[in-house]
């Protein structure tokens, strides 16, 4: 409590130190920012290692970090109502605070610091670091001191938009950077007026933030209403945009430029020469629109300003088809991911990459997360993939100890390269990176015992791991020499991590002589010890004390032994006792402090020359990064498919545009892994040509959304390279998997749900092609029954006959059923609910099967689905009369569905019988007939006709629902 009180009295002596009106003056000057804006300020103080927040980011950072205003200090004049809000952090909670503000709140984030030469009251500050969602480069440090990490590593993306006649579309040049492993890329394409392949685009890179030119002031330019509407795209990937002027986006530099970013080996891969013109080997340069791109990202990065950057960059081209695309839909509607603001918020099985994440490595995190986004369309490229799972899936022992012994064990080689690379390394990294050195000959040895059935998978291990290992293994073994030989290993138990004292001369005669005083200071303590006569160590300390250096300590009651005597110099009391020292141990102690400093400084050049050595092998280590990480998540999916409720299976797969999609018995995999779930899988069959669009329809509750979702999310882990969920599974490649699921609205954006809804219907008539897989949940509700009902059968019927692309589509609209009566390669299918009909005044039960069988359903019994949910009898009641009154809206109530078709087949023979009879007058009565052509005798006819029939119209239900529906 003590302690705590001394903080809390220095935190507000700092706050008190900013009362001064001219730090209030220099605020005020400042250019407004704030969280609401998208920035958040920061205030470092050095001196007592702490940071403030002021105004605006005050109330902020006592809202969302502290929630509470009791943190909030009100400075200058007018106290509450007219002072500056103040909020003091310490180190660890604004690395928190950073940590959350650039990740899940995408905020940019300015640290300032006091200007050179300012005291303890400083009134002025500099800008000191800048950082963003795509570009944390000058934060790093702060982000993972404490060895966090994020899931996917920070892309900044740059685009440039030009107009093409010939391609009848828009042209955009985009260039991305990852600063996390240095590298750069380029990518040039058409795209339509809504932006689809920039969204796949972006979903593919997981980009974080996007550099864009500003628009003119007018707002009326076609220019303008571009950048608005790819805006609109980038806010809907959750991407941060960033607004540079248009004259940063001119390739005028960037020939000079780009080749002192590139490393030896890019330049080499490219088969260059350093003489040569830099636009005939960079063959990038010569894309339309991306140099503009490039130029302009470089310049916000401000890569050429750092000289670490220099000669490391590596350059490549996007191909946009090489992968699957996705659009941000997809991303919620089979979550793959957690939702934007909300990481860490949810279980690890609520999304696909929470539940295939069993990798032991971070860097295997990462990667897994990349496959996800990125599934293969290269039949070739996923069947190597499929081989590696089925190889670690039959081997469970080999598996096992990789994944244990081998995986566990390795740290982020990606981290380590970085820290070697920014000079920040220490002799604990380097003895990390000789721990991986060490497991290499045995993950080698693993590797080489996996079992494998086929030769042609044991070819790809030796081709994927093992020939890659041995490499690294050999280019590592001086490494391993040099660490050996440099520092002292048997102190590692004791967690130090030093350089051996016979590796140098003059730092093995410092280690003598520190020897030479820690045995006079043993001496010492025992020749005191029996002077007066205390234990050692028990009652008789001898302790290197921060204040006073080797002193010894005893308690207040030993104290007294100590007496008059001169040669016990007394230092200093508190409360565990009293400090004194000896003329001896006094020369003793500073002996041992002036050998420790001489010692630290001789060993500390030492280590940077270790550190310098190791650096070195940054280039081995992170191409062993990037095996390790694809082992691993090849044994992660193994482990996964394995120890599934249900084993998954190995999918079959063929080439775009050619086979059908068969799931049996297909599960949702997420779902089926949920506590006290008991799954009930489902058959799926897409034929194409004959049941390539299917129609699911059914209640409410009735696995309409999980039938259609597990179907998208299956094909995705299929081309990733995963088991699928399944006892058999064979399908094409898809080339997309488009979604329009459960949109929301934004009105802080004027976006309402059915605006939302046709944005990304849009997108999915814009963008499918007739290899893509398009799922449909419920299109139309946002607006009136008529109008959402014209649209969703419009929608259905375009896909179905001119796009031709596999769909499911799940509807409340009964009647688009009748579309299968157009198009013969339309399916209906529901799901399978039992009805209990009411009986002595008992309410109709309803038992959903969860069953997707072939035909139609023409109720959705939503008002059941308020009765689970308990809502009021009087408004369940009210509900009922409604409905009814709706279904007689017009006198087309619709009676039919509430008869079998034996009944009603039956009634309308009765009818035909009636009617028949009334036509032709039986012989009592055809003179009173002719004699009286009335209206009124005919009427007396009908009369008679429906008294003989009575009995049978009465034993008929569907007869009497008819006549009483007319009355």
């Amino acid at each position: 409590m003590q302690q705590y009180g001394k903080e809390r009295d220095a935190e507000q002596d700092a706050a008190d130190q900013t009362t001064d009106p001219g730090f209030i003056s220099f605020f005020g000057k400042l250019p407004k920012k704030s969280p609401e804006t998208g920035t958040l300020r920061l205030f470092y103080r050095p001196t007592e290692d702490y940071y403030q927040s002021y105004g605006a980011d005050a109330l902020y950072v006592a809202t969302h970090t502290f929630r509470t205003q009791s943190v909030i200090k009100y400075l200058g004049q007018g106290g509450r109502a007219a002072g500056l809000p103040c909020v003091n952090l310490k180190s660890s909670v604004a690395q928190t605070l950073l940590r959350e503000s650039l990740t899940s709140k995408q905020l940019r984030v300015e640290i300032w610091v006091p200007e050179s030469g300012q005291g303890k009251r400083c009134t002025k500050f500099r800008l000191d670091k800048e950082a963003s969602p795509g570009n944390l480069q000058a934060v790093e440090d702060l982000l993972f001191g404490s060895g966090s990490d994020l899931l996917t590593p920070p892309v900044v993306m740059a685009i440039k938009v030009a107009s093409s006649a010939a391609a009848k579309g828009k042209t955009l040049g985009v260039a991305f950077a990852d600063p996390s492993v240095r590298e750069l890329g380029v990518a040039d394409f058409v795209d339509n007026d809504l932006f689809s392949n920039m969204e796949s685009l972006i979903i593919q890179l997981s980009v974080k933030e996007a550099i864009i030119p500003t628009g003119t002031v007018s707002g009326t330019t076609d220019r303008d209403v571009d950048l608005n509407k790819l805006k609109a795209v980038l806010d809907r990937c959750g991407v941060v945009v960033t607004e540079r002027k248009p004259s940063e986006f001119t390739a005028k530099n960037i020939a000079d430029d780009i080749p002192r970013l590139l490393s030896a080996k890019a330049t080499e891969s490219l088969g260059a020469s350093s003489s040569a013109d830099p636009s005939m080997i960079i063959p990038q340069l010569n894309l339309p629109n991306a140099p503009s791109a490039l130029a302009a990202l470089i310049n916000y990065l401000g890569l050429l300003g750092d000289p670490s950057n220099h000669n490391a960059f590596s350059l490549k081209t996007h191909d946009l088809d090489q992968y699957m695309k996705l659009d941000a839909s997809a991303l919620r509607a089979l979550n793959l991911i957690e939702a934007p603001g909300n990481a860490g918020t949810t279980t690890r099985n609520t999304t696909l990459l929470g539940l295939l994440n069993k990798c032991k490595t971070a860097q295997g995190t990462r990667l897994l997360g990349t496959w996800l986004k990125q599934p293969l369309v290269n039949l070739h490229e996923i069947q190597k993939r499929q081989n590696l799972v089925e190889t670690f899936f039959n081997d469970s022992n080999s598996r096992r100890t990789l994944q244990d012994e081998y995986m566990k064990a390795m740290p982020d080689m990606h981290r380590l390269s970085k820290r070697f690379q920014k000079g920040v390394a220490s002799l604990e990294d380097v003895i990390r990176v000789y721990q991986v050195v060490l497991l290499l000959p045995g993950l080698v040895q693993a590797l080489e015992n996996v079992r494998t059935e086929d030769d042609d998978y044991a070819a790809l291990i030796e081709d994927l791991y093992l020939g890659a290992l041995r490499g690294f293994n050999e280019n590592l073994e001086k490494y391993s020499d040099m660490v050996e030989q440099t520092i002292d290993l048997e102190e590692l138990d004791r967690h130090n991590y030093v350089i051996k004292p016979e590796y140098d001369e003059r730092l093995g005669s410092f280690a003598a002589k520190l020897d030479e005083v820690r045995d006079g200071l043993d001496k010492e303590h025992k020749s005191v010890g029996r002077a007066l006569d205390l234990e050692l160590d028990k009652k008789l300390h001898l302790e290197n004390s921060p204040t006073y250096g080797y002193c010894f300590r005893v308690t207040k009651n030993d104290a007294k032994a100590l007496g008059k005597e001169k040669e016990y110099i007394e230092l200093g009391m508190v409360k565990s006792g009293v400090f004194f020292t000896t003329k001896k141990l006094r020369v003793l102690a500073e002996d041992h402090k002036d050998y420790s400093e001489k010692y630290a400084k001789a060993q500390s050049s030492l280590v940077k020359e270790v550190v310098n050595i190791a650096s070195t092998y940054t280039p081995v280590l992170e191409s062993l990064d990037n095996v390790v990480a694809h082992l691993d998540v090849i044994l992660s999916f193994a482990h996964v498919s394995m120890n599934a409720p249900e084993a998954y299976v190995k999918p079959k797969l063929t080439q775009s545009g050619t086979g059908d999609l068969v799931f049996r018995d297909a599960r949702h995999p997420c779902l089926e892994v949920q506590d006290d779930v008991s799954f009930i899988p489902n058959d799926v069959e897409m034929v194409k040509d004959k049941s390539e669009f299917q129609i699911i329809t059914g209640p409410n509750m009735g696995g309409k959304s999980t039938y259609i979702r597990q179907v998208g999310v299956i094909a995705l882990m299929a081309q990733t390279g995963c088991f699928v969920p399944c006892s058999e599974a064979c399908m094409p490649i898809f080339d997309s998997v488009l979604c329009r699921v459960g949109a929301g609205d934004s009105q802080l954006k004027g976006v309402s749900t059915f605006m939302a809804e046709m944005l990304e219907t849009a997108t999915i008539l814009r963008s499918a092609t007739s290899n893509s897989l398009i799922i449909i949940d419920e299109l139309g509700r946002g607006t009136s029954t008529y109008d959402g009902f014209g649209l969703a059968w419009a929608i259905s019927e375009h896909i179905a006959s001119e796009i031709h692309a596999f769909c499911l589509f799940a509807t409340h609209f009964h009647e688009l059923t009748a579309l299968d009566q157009q198009l013969p390669h339309v399916k209906n299918l529901h799901v399978v609910a039992h009805v209990d009909e009411a009986q002595n005044g008992r309410e109709q039960q309803i038992t959903l099967l969860y069953k997707v069988e072939p035909g139609i359903s023409d109720q959705s019994f939503g008002i059941h689905v308020a009765q689970l949910a308990n809502f009021p009898e009087n408004v369940v009641k009210l509900a009922r009369k409604k409905a009814d009154e709706l279904e007689d809206f017009g006198g087309e109530k619709r009676i039919d569905s509430e008869f079998s078709p034996e009944l009603t087949e039956e009634g309308i023979k009765i009818v035909e019988e009636l009617l028949s009879a009334w036509a032709q007058p039986t012989n009592d009565s055809e003179d009173v007939v002719m004699a009286d052509d009335s209206p009124e005798a005919q009427l007396e006819e009908l009369k008679r006709c429906v008294a003989q029939f009575q009995p049978r119209i009465e034993a008929n239900p569907w007869l009497v629902s008819v006549l009483g529906s007319l009355s």
